[in-house]
């Protein structure tokens, strides 16, 4: 007997059978996401009704589905089989209520940049601005530079893509600033303003945390980056980050630059996005860096599941496939309060 997949194909669900849909897969033009159904059981549960109700709550956390094939080749797959997929909260499995895609949920981008980068930051801003202007229709972007650790914000969030890539301008050269992660937690509180949905913010920086003025491993432990993870989380924000040097980093110790790109590499990692470095220089192109965003964004879902943990504070995440092939980016946890 063929094998059932759930199909998530904009806002329609439907179940086909494997074999049928391998025929047909030449004629699907959209399909994101397919989730085998090994059991009885759906992967869509029903939520709890009674007093069930009163020891589970709601969570909604941005994942990103693909497969490393696809960020090798650049180029999106037309469908992927994702088999089970599996949410546990503090190691306990739960339920998944929902997985909304692109199309009835557009993504909300937050664009900041540091201030004070090195002049070669003007040489990707083209190329930044068609990667804005190329979102799907409905997406939101806010352009924001941070020097300081305070934003400012150059045009907040709009649906008029042009006039968002408009927004980027010339930088760099500037004195060294404190750090980018106060601006970014300042950043994130203007999600708060937008419908629930696909949350991402797209951090161009060096990394480093300045303002505590001690050792460069004091940017990993710093309260601010800790901070801005922590509120990340909360609102359910994915960042994705860029490393590009400052004055400061270009030319001073290795160390500082590996320090700055650890912190963007915890930052993104724990809130379910990707850091993106050329090694300790200032990268050449930022065009490989947006293909496989461009990817990420476009294979992003707002997964949302029944948490049994009603306890206040940290609680850890995990999502998986049982599909080894699949490769799922998510937050590693999220502070309740």
């Amino acid at each position: 007997m063929a094998s059932q997949c759930l199909i998530i194909r904009g806002d329609v669900i439907s179940f086909l059978e494997l074999d049928h849909l391998k025929m047909r897969s030449r004629h699907i033009l959209f399909i994101l996401l397919i989730v085998a159904v090994l059991s009885a059981e759906s992967v869509l549960a029903q939520p709890p009704t009674g007093k069930d109700k009163q020891n589970v709550r709601t969570v909604t956390i941005p994942i990103s589905i693909f497969t490393k094939d696809e960020l090798k080749r650049n180029k999106p797959d037309e469908f992927i089989q994702v088999d089970r997929l599996i949410v546990k909260e503090d190691k306990d499995e739960q339920v998944i209520l929902s997985v909304r895609n692109i199309v009835n949920t557009p993504i909300s981008l937050a664009v900041l940049v540091q201030e004070d980068l090195t002049q070669e930051i003007n040489l990707q801003l083209n190329d930044l601005r068609k990667f804005i202007r190329s979102l799907p229709s409905g997406s939101r972007v806010m352009v924001g530079y941070i020097r300081g650790g305070t934003l400012r914000q150059k045009q907040r969030f709009t649906d008029n893509l042009e006039r968002a890539s408009a927004a980027l301008q010339i930088v760099g050269g500037t004195t060294a600033s404190n750090g980018p992660y106060e601006g970014l937690s300042e950043a994130l509180n203007y999600f708060d303003a937008l419908p629930t949905g696909r949350r991402a913010v797209l951090l161009i920086s060096d990394g480093l945390e300045a303002s505590r003025g001690g050792e460069p491993i004091d940017t990993i432990s710093s309260p601010e980056l800790e901070q801005a993870v922590l509120k990340a989380q909360r609102k359910g924000v994915a960042v994705y980050s860029i490393y590009s040097p400052t004055v400061f980093t270009r030319d001073t110790n290795s160390r500082y630059v590996n320090a700055g790109q650890s912190g963007l590499q915890k930052l993104s990692d724990e809130t379910g996005g990707r850091a993106f470095f050329q090694g300790s220089i200032a990268p050449v192109s930022f065009i490989p860096f947006l293909k496989d965003l461009d990817i990420l964004l476009g294979r992003q879902f707002a997964l949302t599941y029944l948490s049994t943990h009603m306890k206040r504070g940290y609680h850890r995440v995990e999502v998986m496939s049982t599909n080894p092939e699949v490769k799922i980016e998510h937050p590693k946890g999220y502070y309740y309060r």
